[in-house]
């Protein structure tokens, strides 16, 4: 997607996007034009990315959408309070996400920290805003691919238990490590994506949404300073030059959400960096597996009065 590719009159949510790779898409897509909400759990810290943005791009439209994942009802209450100001919304990126934490688990909900933070919050988000996204593809149906949802994932997937989600023991206390819970939760974005696009991307849709789940690469931002690894490492790797600055993160995502390059025949799909497609691991592509997520997260949901 070119600089000069115009975003004027479409809206964008992201989440997490305060900071590091959210930061630097809620910038890409303002730079176009488009209206974008940051969503943060901090008034304070978006209000400081806002004027990050704002200090390139000073005519930005750029707004706070506070949502703390952690707390279902107040990703509930942040999806109404979007809807009370906006009547169309052409992109969701969830990209906020924690990685290899310490054990934890939320304190109003119950999930363990990651799954709820890298998954549950953000399926419930996007099944709030799906009535907003379905009407704006169906008003806007002459576009091809107009509205798009985009999880961000990693190739950290592959650290999931053999089975993939482990429905006995999804907080995996003792039974999984820090990585595997993380592998569990992105690998969820990933049968989420792909459920989504089974739902509401087939080909005989009236105005079908695109989907895809996006590996940003390996990232120098803050996640990597909340792992529950020795800080001394990520000073060793970066001084490596492994870790690419979040501006490079956010290119698949731009790419994935607002690119006219993404096609049809991309929806549902998994991407690398350098917006190139690849297989994912077997339970990644299970789509049976899939579809027990979705109906998982459902009740869950259901049980909790949230949907």
């Amino acid at each position: 997607m070119s600089p000069s590719s115009s975003l004027s009159g479409k809206t964008y949510l992201i989440t997490g996007a305060n900071t590091g790779i959210g930061l630097s898409t809620a910038q890409a897509l303002s730079t176009r034009g488009a209206r974008v909400y940051i969503g943060s759990r901090s008034v304070e810290k978006a209000t400081t990315a806002i004027a990050t943005i704002r200090a390139k791009t000073p005519d930005a439209d750029v707004h706070i959408l506070q949502m703390d994942l952690l707390d279902l009802a107040s990703v509930v209450k942040a999806a109404k309070e979007f809807k009370s100001k906006e009547t169309k919304l052409h992109g969701l990126i969830n990209n906020a996400g924690i990685m290899a934490t310490p054990f934890a688990k939320s304190p109003k909900d119950g999930f363990e920290a990651q799954w709820q933070t890298n998954y549950v919050s953000q399926w419930l988000l996007t099944w709030h805003l799906l009535d907003t996204l379905v009407s704006t593809a169906k008003e806007e149906a002459a576009t091809a691919g107009v509205v798009r949802i985009v999880n961000v994932t990693s190739n950290g997937h592959n650290f999931a238990p053999k089975i993939g989600i482990d429905f006995d023991d999804l907080a995996m206390e003792k039974s999984g490590g820090i990585w595997s819970r993380y592998g569990q939760s992105k690998l969820a974005n990933i049968l989420h994506a792909k459920q989504l696009k089974k739902l509401y991307g087939g080909e005989t849709e009236e105005a079908p949404i695109w989907t895809a789940a996006v590996h940003p690469g390996s990232i120098d931002t803050n996640l990597n300073k909340q792992t529950a690894l020795p800080r001394f490492l990520h000073t060793v790797i970066k001084a490596l030059g492994v870790y690419s600055p979040p501006s490079q993160g956010a290119e698949n995502s731009v790419f994935a959400v607002a690119s006219s390059d993404f096609k049809a025949s991309d929806s549902g799909q998994y991407f690398v960096p350098g917006q190139k497609r690849e297989t994912p691991s077997k339970p990644a592509q299970d789509m049976a597996l899939a579809e027990k997520l979705w109906e998982w997260t459902k009740g869950e949901m259901g049980k909790r009065d949230l949907l």
